[in-house]
Formats: C-alpha cells, structure tokens, sequence
C-alpha cells in the first residue's frame, strides 16, 4: 500500500507516472487544499483537480494546470461582462480563468456539495465519474486557507498572490488560517499509519506539503508511520522547475538546495531523491538525515514520470 501526499504541478505529474508502474488501487492520494478558493459561487480545489486530470490522463501536460485542448467561451464572456461594471464594489475576479471543461468539473462539486455531501465525498464522485482507481482525499474537510504576508505586512489568499499577482511579492511569512482547527479527513491518517511505502512527491514544501502537515495529527502521524518514507526534491540546479518554491525558499531563509528542502523534512523522511545535477547537496541531505539518492528526476513527459516514480519505488524497497 501506497501513501503520497500531493499538492500542485509537480505531485500531480508524480501521480501519472506512479499509477502507470502500481496498480491504482494501492494507492492513496492525499490533497492539499489550502489552495481552495470561492470563485463566482464556486468552490475551486485546484491542486485535487490538478491531481484528478493527472490521474484521468486529461492534464494539459505544457501548461501543468487544467484539462488539454480546453477551451475559454464562458470565461472570456464573464469578462468581457464583468470589465462593464468597474464600480459595482464587488471582486469580480476577472484575473481567475475556469476553462470551458474545468468549469463542468467546479459545477457538479458545487452540486454535490450543496447536496450535503462534505469536500471527500465530493472528491471520491468526481473521481469516480473520472474513472480513477486510486483513492483521493483532500487533507481535510474542513475550510483551511494558506495566507502570505508581504514584506510591506499585507496578507494576501493563495490565489491572489499566484494568480492576480503572479507570485511577485516579496513573501515574511507563510501561515495556514483555520489549520489548527481541522481535523484530516476521514481516512487520512489511516492512510499514512497503515502503508508500506509514503511519498512526498517534488513539491513546494513550505505551500503545497506544509498544509496537510499542518492539520493537527499529520506531522505526529508522518513522524511515526512504520512505511518507509521517500521524499523528491523540487529544487534542481538552484531552481524551482514550475512555480515559486526558489523565491518563497530564499525569502522565508532557506537555502534554495536539496539540502536546503531536506532540512525542512528533517525528521518526516528516511530517502531523499536529488537531480543528478546536484550531487554536491548529498552530503547536506544526509546531514539532515536521510539518505540521499541521485537520478534523473526533471519529468518532461508522462513517460519521465513513470521513470522517476519507478526509482522511488526501488528506493523505498
């Protein structure tokens, strides 16, 4: 049994190369959703449908976000509406895009949330009408929001500082509003106390990693399971190779290394896999230790993807 906790680009793509070498219906999917946001009546979970399209073989593979060949009817016509009504006092949120397919998949979880359904059962129907066989969860059914405070002390939700802003500011401090008064979702800590090998794919550990290891129990669970604990590290070559883990790492005084990653995990994991381009971290992964394990872990296709997710595998033995 398989546990891999997951949160943007690089865990989803993780995820299509993994349920290519595993049978899916080992696997444990669990979701961060600090990301998650209320747009036009919606409740957007981008990272779980991030993770949903991966897994269904619907990713837009270039743009690591959405569904291929998507389409923008409805969302140009919302804006081209919402720029006629500059003084209505209301966040139109024009600057967030839902594609034509992804906005389907945000209408039925708003069905089926506004049927009493809670955010897990939602996610196990779109999975299902997915036709995914692996199980997915979302940290925690309760409502947990990753806030960024700038250096000039505004707070900024997730989605305005990446999408409105794109991730520009200067970032003091990451927190996790409401973290400490969740509870993981049903099923979740029984997912990480009772696999044989727990995951960490390459994601930002301080926005995409550190939500669900913020929800009380988490971090304890992780800390104690008995599987054997593999991490990947999204830093390659001193740079983040989708999204803003480098910055965020450098502003909240991380070094921006493997090794640097690996200290943030000091205690969670027992194998850390570094790009073959930085074998001089090994030394300072081990330090924190873990042992550290070199191979190619850039995923420019879902064929790397399963290549990579192959090796931690191996490792995890």
């Amino acid at each position: 049994m398989i546990t891999v906790i997951a949160g943007g680009v690089g865990s989803a793509r993780f995820l299509a190369g993994l349920v290519q070498v595993v049978d899916p219906a080992s696997l444990t999917v669990v979701v961060n959703t600090g990301d998650d946001e209320s747009v036009r009546g919606l409740h957007v979970s981008p990272d779980i449908d991030t993770v949903l399209y991966h897994l269904a073989g619907l990713s837009d593979w270039d743009r690591g976000w959405g569904i291929c060949e998507e389409t923008f009817v409805c969302d140009q016509r919302y804006r081209d509406l919402a720029s006629k009504l500059p003084d209505c006092g209301t966040d139109l949120q024009e600057w967030f895009s839902l594609g034509d397919r992804d906005l389907a998949t945000n209408l039925l979880r708003a069905r089926l949330l506004d049927s009493g359904m809670t955010l897990t059962q939602a996610t196990d129907g779109l999975r299902r009408a997915m036709s995914i066989g692996c199980r997915v969860l979302p940290m925690s059914d309760d409502p947990v929001r990753t806030v960024f405070t700038t250096a000039a002390g505004e707070a900024l939700d997730f989605q305005e500082y990446f999408v409105r802003r794109g991730a520009s500011d200067e970032i003091a401090a990451v927190t996790f509003k409401g973290a400490d008064r969740a509870a993981p979702a049903p099923g979740v800590l029984e997912a990480v106390a009772d696999c044989e090998v727990l995951i960490f794919p390459p994601s930002n550990p301080l926005i995409s990693t550190a939500p669900p290891l913020a929800v009380p129990g988490m971090r304890e669970a992780v800390a104690a399971a008995r599987a054997r604990r593999v991490g990947v590290s999204p830093i390659v070559g001193g740079r983040a190779l989708k999204g803003p883990a480098d910055r965020l790492l450098a502003s909240l005084g991380h070094e921006v290394s493997p090794a640097g990653v690996a200290r943030i995990y000091a205690g969670l994991l027992d194998v850390f896999v570094v790009d073959e381009r930085d074998a001089g971290a090994a030394p300072g992964v081990e330090a924190a230790g873990m042992r550290a394990v070199l191979c190619d872990t850039v995923m420019r296709s879902a064929e790397d993807a399963a290549r990579l997710a192959k090796t931690v595998l191996e490792v995890a033995a």
